[in-house]
């Protein structure tokens, strides 16, 4: 399949250490969580089959806290809140997120009330992995994002790390939180590769990041879209700064609108569909928050209102890519959009 690649020395120049993918920066980070933490285990549909959920799970150290569910998601994400509620704190692992959308109400209606329920007094510490995005011809039911669904209900924090040193870092972070997180990875990311310490740490959620400097124009992007963002503007040779924001929930406004403020110029590139979704949430919070500054209306870049298509050639021209995002950036910075 055609893996979304990036010169691995701009992926994270703050990484240090050996070169790893995407994938094996999962599993270390599910492992040392495991290892520094007897509380930690994981839970999901083939969680503990020979491909070790796409290579992200494979030779653990405690392969006894890993269990093997069956296609049951909303009461295996129950069984997960339930432990998290009890004082563990569970992996819950969905291996599409368009399979986690059977377990909405337990993720809606439960985990992300809790807290609130309770004022406080009960922690929900529980991270609900699934993995995101197209390949293979997966077509409408298996190929969504819908990271912007979740960060819409309160009490959740999501996640969606587009490299393999955030992803070490951030999801070392979500282990560790006491609140829910709905943490998403995209499959075109899993074979990228980066410079990732061996020793643990964590990375802030709702702390985002400038993946590349410029001035003419801001570009927020998010979990692949970063890649495709950064190979488009590499490639033109266009003065753009590019913001990961790393966190959909909490978000990084203050990171996002000191680049707009001296840009001038917004374009979020989100792989989601458009309405009601991060794209136009991030375009909103330029609009309240920094429109005196804007040269030109802001814009967001994102799936078409329609479901995803299976067909080589109808992809082509459904998903954005670095060609399209280029071409719209160099449509701005002209005045022609």
């Amino acid at each position: 399949m055609p893996w979304s690649r990036f010169d691995q020395s701009h992926a994270a120049p703050e990484g240090g250490g050996r070169i790893i993918t995407f994938k094996d920066a999962i599993r270390e980070a599910i492992d040392q969580a495991m290892i520094h933490d007897p509380r930690v285990f994981a839970i999901g549909l083939d969680a503990d089959d020979k491909f070790g959920v796409f290579g992200s799970m494979l030779n653990l150290a405690h392969p006894e806290r890993v269990i093997g569910a069956p296609i049951s998601e909303n009461a295996v994400t129950g069984i997960a809140l339930g432990a998290a509620l009890n004082g563990l704190r569970p992996i819950c692992i969905h291996l599409r997120v368009d399979f986690l959308l059977v377990a909405m109400d337990q993720v809606v209606n439960y985990i992300a009330k809790w807290r609130y329920m309770t004022r406080g007094r009960i922690k929900v510490p529980i991270v609900v992995r699934a993995v995101i995005g197209r390949g293979w011809g997966c077509g409408a039911q298996h190929s969504q994002s819908l990271g912007g669904l979740f960060a819409h209900i309160p009490g959740l924090k999501v996640v969606m790390p587009s490299n393999p040193y955030d992803v070490k870092g951030l999801f070392l972070a979500a282990v560790k939180d006491d609140w829910p997180v709905i943490f998403l990875e995209h499959r075109w990311l899993y074979k990228n590769t980066g410079s990732v310490p061996e020793d643990m740490y964590v990375l802030p959620l709702g702390k985002g990041r400038i993946a590349r400097a410029g001035n003419k124009l801001t570009v927020v992007a998010t979990s692949l879209a970063v890649i495709d963002t950064l190979n488009a503007v590499s490639g033109a040779n266009l003065d753009v700064e590019v913001i990961d924001p790393r966190c959909l929930k909490p978000l990084d406004e203050e990171l996002i609108l000191t680049s707009v403020r001296k840009t001038g110029r917004l374009l979020v590139v989100d792989y989601d569909f458009p309405a009601c979704g991060f794209a136009a949430e991030v375009c909103a919070v330029v609009a309240e928050k920094a429109a005196h500054h804007l040269k030109s209306p802001v814009q967001r870049m994102t799936f078409p209102e329609s479901p995803m298509p299976a067909s080589g050639i109808l992809e082509k021209a459904y998903y954005p890519n670095p060609d399209s995002i280029a071409a719209r950036i160099r449509a701005m910075l002209d005045g022609v959009c």
